[in-house]
């Protein structure tokens, strides 16, 4: 069982938590919410947005995230 922590920001005192029975589940919802994440805040800036801060978009995103193997 895998539980994936996932914060709007660096100081969410209140993250979205999921548990998932394999890690592909837990790779495809990630994969989906990254994608919504980027996907509004490229639809929403005021800003051109360069393939370098679209890479640093992402890379964001999967800072935010923890992954944990968790006993059954």
């Amino acid at each position: 069982m895998f539980k994936v922590t996932y914060a709007i920001d660096s100081l969410d005192n209140n993250p979205t938590i999921k548990h998932f029975g394999c890690f592909s589940e837990a790779e495809d919802w990630i994969a989906e919410e990254v994608e919504s994440r980027v996907s509004f805040q490229v639809q929403h800036s005021p800003y051109r947005i360069t393939e370098e801060d679209l890479d640093n978009l992402y890379i964001a995103e999967y800072q935010l995230m923890k992954i944990e193997e968790i006993a059954q």
